[in-house]
């Protein structure tokens, strides 16, 4: 039996018994996904988009969140996928820098408020989706991203699918047949992420799973080995798959718990330079200006990623020497940090243009060392290995519940953030997820 049937056996054959020690991560996840969707709600790219779907939309079944319009429960998926990954800030799977809640939570909220579902359901079809996405991304990484394949898109399409046929209540068949008409959608190309294109095709990966669910629903066949086979996804779209992570241990181990949230909105391997900016500017005697040069050493990865000149503000999210002025020359980093007043000022480009970068081969991915030298000759080096928010230094409830006050913030809103972590923290006590969507609406 292959992997993709394997993976149908486990997505339509799990008991929630099974599932109970990763609902709380769930939770964790599905908070965080909340709050990224609603700090980014009325960003243009969301106004723009809404633009281009709302005319072809069907029935308005599901919320888009942090809004107060309806859509059909594709186009409600599509969009709030895209908010959720817009501003950099969603959860990360560090071993595929996948960025898992946004194409899997997505469709399965708009599904699940569209064809009714409980809390267990939700949460049983999220930590399943995120299970099939990450193993696959495991199988194919790192040569798939190096490639320049989207990771998030190209394999949030198969957690979507799996997460939407398990709310669908859908045979291990059928899953199968979904998780290979998925693979023939699967897209996003690493070059868009300076742009909002990269979240179109995060956006796609979770319309589109909902898509090949219910396409295989209906009857639809896929190759019985899709993703793993001679002419399949894995080989069509990187090297040689490891099988081995693709199955080994199904069932036993989740990736879930594996997950880390971000607390700041930039790309995952920055964290560790800002947080190293942030620990030295606590030398500098008068202040920024007195920093003359600053190096940065990191992995090929944080190089090829981050090594850009800033031309808006998705470059800054992607930037090294924005992280950089964000730590010593702002002190914080948050969304106003990031966004494109602060990345288009004169003074933070003139400090940006103080930093340089080379790769160490001996520094793993999202570890960073940053020498700064100052007018006065002084040198301060500072290294971080493991950056605040890693599975190292995980972020805790409360500061999870603080990102999401933030991102409510920044939404302009009223909602109530003690109101969505509860109903969050509760959800598989409730017999439906209308009462948690209601309040990510606006009233």
């Amino acid at each position: 039996m292959g992997a993709t049937r394997q993976f149908g056996d486990l997505v339509a054959g799990v008991a929630w018994d099974d599932l109970v020690p990763s609902v709380h991560e769930a939770k964790r996840s599905l908070l965080n996904f909340l709050a990224t969707a609603i700090g980014s709600a009325h960003d243009p790219a969301l106004n723009q988009g809404y633009g281009a779907v709302a005319p072809f939309s069907g029935p308005a079944t599901s919320s888009l969140i942090g809004r107060p319009e309806r859509l059909d429960m594709m186009g409600a998926a599509f969009l709030n996928a895209i908010s959720a990954n817009l501003l950099d800030y969603d959860d990360t799977h560090l071993a595929t820098v996948i960025h898992p809640a946004a194409p899997v939570a997505a469709p399965v909220l708009a599904l699940a408020e569209a064809r009714g579902a409980t809390g267990k359901d939700v949460l049983s079809a999220l930590i399943l989706g995120v299970e099939i996405e990450c193993r696959v991304g495991n199988a194919v990484s790192p040569g798939h991203y190096a490639r320049g394949w989207h990771i998030t898109s190209t394999c949030g399409i198969f957690g979507a699918a799996a997460a939407t046929a398990r709310l669908l209540g859908l045979d291990a068949p059928a899953i199968a047949n979904a998780l290979g008409v998925a693979a023939s959608q699967s897209a996003g190309i690493v070059e868009n992420l300076p742009s909002a294109a990269k979240n179109v095709s995060v956006g796609n990966a979770a319309r589109n799973g909902i898509f090949a669910t219910l396409l295989a629903r209906q009857g639809y066949e896929a190759a019985p080995l899709a993703i793993e086979g001679k002419l399949g996804w894995a080989r069509a779209m990187g090297d040689e798959p490891n099988l081995e992570a693709l199955t080994g241990s199904l069932g036993d181990t989740w990736q879930i718990a594996q997950n880390t949230y971000k607390p700041y909105p930039a790309g995952i391997v920055f964290h560790s330079v800002i947080d190293a900016c942030l620990a030295l500017r606590d030398k500098l005697p008068h202040g920024p200006d007195d920093v003359a040069e600053v190096m940065v050493e990191g992995s090929a990865l944080l190089l090829a990623r981050g090594d850009r000149e800033v031309q808006n503000e998705r470059d800054a999210r992607v930037s090294i020497a924005h992280a950089v002025a964000c730590g010593l020359l702002l002190g914080a980093a948050g969304t106003r940090e990031f966004a494109a007043q602060t990345a288009l000022d004169p003074k933070v480009a003139a400090f940006r243009r103080l930093v340089r970068a080379k790769v160490d081969p001996a520094m793993p991915d999202g570890a960073a060392l940053v020498a700064m030298r100052l007018h006065s000759g002084e040198m301060h080096t500072e290294i971080v290995m493991h950056a605040r928010g890693s599975l190292q230094k995980p972020l805790t409830d409360a500061d999870l519940e603080s990102k999401l006050r933030s991102c409510i913030a920044d939404n302009g809103g009223t909602f109530d953030a003690a109101a969505i972590a509860d109903a969050v923290w509760n959800l598989d006590r409730a017999a439906s997820i209308q009462p948690l969507l209601q309040l990510v609406r606006p009233a």
